[in-house]
């Protein structure tokens, strides 16, 4: 099956250049030269520690940051180079803070109201019909559209959240820790909620977050990021069950998942390197106990360690499968 999305060789990088004196500015580089397929009705989740890069790479496949380097690619076009109002007609983004990415200002109805009459150009009638059709999909009364965002639970800002990004009609959301903010039972009723739109609308799902739990329930294949990276990529169940990479058995041990083995006290620092000043090699070599003098000669490709023809990562020296179950 053809990809939906094709990223390729995608990079991100912050400061750089020169002083008017000539002096290096520091850089940091968020993303490296990261490259997924993403395809047609799956949800694909994408996992790592704080400050691994995953909301810089939501930003830019939603068009909300532009690359550095490297191309993104939506049924062949490219959307790094324009086609900004097809990218936002196609692709819409689900923030981790509900409340605070509506506007204040505008009744729920207004804010509702504008993907289809900004991107989509339907008229009043339609618009009409379009918002009672949106309301019942996210289960909300007809007369919450007359209130402001701040009236709302969380789930409730949440569920708007999601009707404003299905009201351009999309094919592919992008969820940035959806459920993060909200309380245990609140997360089980969006969860069902996104589970039943996807089949109802035939979404395709981008679906990032810290909860290892959470992906493990809702993601058809799972990518893991480190240091702005991906180090392993797979379905789900076989990358859970036997991960290929070091840092992906670090963060299955560290997740508070009963019945789990978790990392010991002190076994891992939980550094992450320095951004201005990269290691040579495999990022995650000073962390890893699988450590050899070849990884940090150079960085190894994520094609690197298979087992089976859709799981990969991107280490020298992967777990043997006995090890990869803890």
């Amino acid at each position: 099956m053809a990809a939906l999305m094709e990223v390729r060789a995608l990079e991100r990088t912050f400061g750089g250049g020169r002083t008017w004196l000539g002096r290096e500015k520091p850089k940091l580089t968020a993303v490296r030269t990261l490259s997924l397929d993403l395809k047609r009705g799956e949800t694909l989740g994408i996992v790592g520690e704080s400050g691994c890069g995953k909301s810089t790479l939501a930003r830019m496949l939603v068009g909300l940051d532009r690359p550095t380097a490297g191309s993104i690619r939506l049924d062949g076009e490219d959307l790094t180079q324009g086609g900004a109002r097809a990218l936002a007609r196609r692709l819409q983004y689900v923030f981790q803070d509900p409340v605070s990415s509506l506007n204040p200002r505008m009744r729920i109805k207004a804010i509702l109201e504008a993907p289809m009459r900004h991107l989509l150009g339907y008229d009043a009638a339609t618009r009409t019909a379009k918002l009672d059709e949106l309301l019942e999909a996210v289960n909300l009364r007809p007369e919450f559209l007359e209130r402001y965002p701040h009236e709302f639970s969380g789930g409730q800002a949440q569920r708007i959240a999601v009707a404003r990004a299905l009201a351009a009609e999309p094919e592919i959301l992008v969820l940035d820790e959806p459920v993060s903010a909200l309380d245990v039972s609140v997360q089980a009723q969006v969860l069902n909620l996104l589970d039943r739109l996807k089949a109802e609308r035939d979404l395709t799902y981008v679906f990032i977050s810290h909860d290892l739990a959470v992906v493990e329930s809702v993601a058809t294949r799972v990518a893991v990021m480190y240091f702005g990276a991906l180090v392993e990529e797979g379905p789900t169940r076989p990358l859970f069950r036997e991960p290929l990479h070091p840092y992906t058995r670090l963060l299955l041990d560290s997740a508070p998942v009963p019945g789990r083995r978790h990392i010991a006290a002190g076994q891992d620092s939980g550094e992450l390197p320095n951004p201005y000043a990269p290691p040579p090699g495999c990022a995650f070599a000073p962390r890893c106990p699988r450590a050899q003098a070849d990884c940090t000669d150079r960085s190894p490709a994520l094609d690197m360690a298979e087992r089976g023809a859709d799981h990969h990562a991107a280490c020298f020296h992967p777990l043997p499968a006995a090890q990869s179950r803890g």
